[in-house]
């Protein structure tokens, strides 16, 4: 349904509106226009009213019709008489170079808790940087396979092992299935599990394998008796688990570890998440158990900005020359810029603030799903982005249609498993301000109403 309420305006744009420089009319239509993009906002929408837009942003009214005079003269919206501005929904008209990407989009959303990442920069402190400073490097040239120097160094320091700056923890990962299976070969996954590794051993022609897990992640024994009946060729284990938010405790890693060295297993660990715990123990490290050592894929996306484009594998160094070769034969190498801008915004970030920030989100967003939806289960997750949430008797699956039809895009269960199990779960990002969480949840109320026919589970 079009968003015409002003106040769910005024919380959609606050944010953007802060972050953006220049006169407020164009940030307030370059707001616009990524909503719009982005498919926040649907073909047909009516925004607003001048006055009422003003008073919500506390702004001028001149500011708004500024910003709406830009809007139609880019074709995105139209005026029409006695009834107010509308999203044209058409191709939108280049203005100056600027303009939307592609076609407004239907089945927009007001709030995405189907992707567990940051949802903006806004909670960075980001220093004045000299544009020429992100294009200084000892290179030169900026083609440095393993990364940019500084950036490396600082990851070095982090990891304590050298380093493949990628572009991001899905690339990471992509590289390892790609440098270590083969077509037909089995990898072990835990279940549920990330579903972009599941994505990437699929690309390969390998087989996912799932491995059962509990609080602790992949249960030592289900992996002993996994890789007798396959064989793999090498194991994908997370230290803070997606989507439960379990982190691995260090006796169990260390359980891990020691069938690995026994049955001589490669084990690639995602560590994405590992600086995302919120209570309880850091989580512990698969030691070597591989003659060569573990594999460890790391990102800046969930602690910095996805957008960034920055992640990094940690291994021996025979691993990662093979890693780095491949990769050069893939893209060269990554962007310089955004590795430079990636240092700078580690040296000037402390993690703790924004670990702290997503701890509430994560409490709003339980006692909010508690009080509007008590037949839903979880356990608090000490760790990561998101709840992963039991709602009795429901496919999923169907109940994610039924919730974008109600303004909130979620992620069943199914995609997160490698035979398509958990179809009665849902993994729902913690990530978004409260604000938005409350819209959220009131929009996952109105669909398990609508799911349920208002019956009671």
């Amino acid at each position: 349904m079009p968003i015409a309420d002003v106040d769910q305006f005024a919380v959609l744009i606050r944010d953007r509106l802060r972050a953006g420089r220049g006169p407020l009319g164009r940030r307030l239509a370059e707001s616009l226009t990524e909503l719009a993009e982005s498919g926040v906002l649907a073909p047909g929408t009516r925004l607003p009213s001048e006055r009422d837009l003003a008073r919500a942003l506390d702004c001028t009214r001149g500011a708004v019709a500024a910003a709406f005079n830009a809007l139609c003269d880019a074709g995105v919206c139209e005026r029409r008489h006695g009834s107010g501005t509308f999203l044209t929904g058409a191709e939108p008209r280049s203005a100056g170079g600027s303009g939307l990407a592609r076609l407004l989009r239907p089945g927009a959303v007001l709030a995405d808790l189907s992707t567990s990442v940051v949802p903006d920069p806004s909670h960075l402190v980001v220093p004045g940087i000299d544009p020429a400073e992100l294009m200084r490097t000892p290179s030169r040239h900026g083609y440095d396979a393993r990364g940019e120097p500084r950036l490396v160094a600082l990851l070095r320091e982090r990891t304590g092992a050298d380093v493949l700056v990628t572009n991001g923890a899905q690339h990471a990962l992509d590289l390892a299935v790609r440098c270590f299976a083969r077509p037909g070969d089995a990898v072990l996954v835990e279940d549920p599990t990330y579903p972009g590794a599941l994505a990437a051993i699929q690309r390969s022609g390998a087989r996912a394998v799932p491995v059962a897990t509990d609080r602790g992640g992949m249960v030592p024994e289900a992996l002993s008796a996994a890789i007798a009946r396959h064989r793999p060729a090498f194991a994908v284990t997370m230290a803070v688990h997606n989507p439960a938010g379990t982190a691995m405790p260090a006796e169990r890693a260390g359980r891990l570890a020691a069938i690995a060295r026994a049955e001589d297993v490669l084990v690639v660990e995602d560590r994405t998440l590992a600086d995302l715990v919120h209570t309880g123990e850091p989580p512990g490290t698969i030691a070597a158990g591989h003659p060569h050592g573990t594999i460890r894929t790391h990102s800046l996306s969930k602690v910095l900005w996805g957008g960034l484009r920055v992640g990094w594998i940690s291994a021996a160094a025979p691993l990662l020359a093979r890693l780095t070769e491949l990769r050069q034969d893939s893209d060269l190498a990554g962007s310089s810029p955004s590795q430079q801008l990636a240092a700078i915004l580690l040296q000037h970030n402390e993690i703790q603030p924004w670990r702290a920030e997503l701890a509430r989100r994560r409490d709003h967003l339980a006692a909010a799903l508690r009080a509007a939806v008590p037949e839903w289960t979880w356990e608090l997750p000490p760790g990561g982005m998101s709840l992963w949430v039991r709602l009795p008797g429901t496919d999923t699956d169907r109940f994610a249609e039924t919730a974008r039809e109600h303004g909130v895009a979620v992620a069943p269960g199914s995609l997160f498993s490698a035979d398509g199990r958990f179809r009665d779960h849902l993994r729902l990002s913690f990530a978004l301000t409260p604000e938005l969480l409350d819209r959220a949840v009131a929009g996952l109320t109105a669909a398990w109403q609508a799911a349920t026919g208002g019956r009671d589970h």
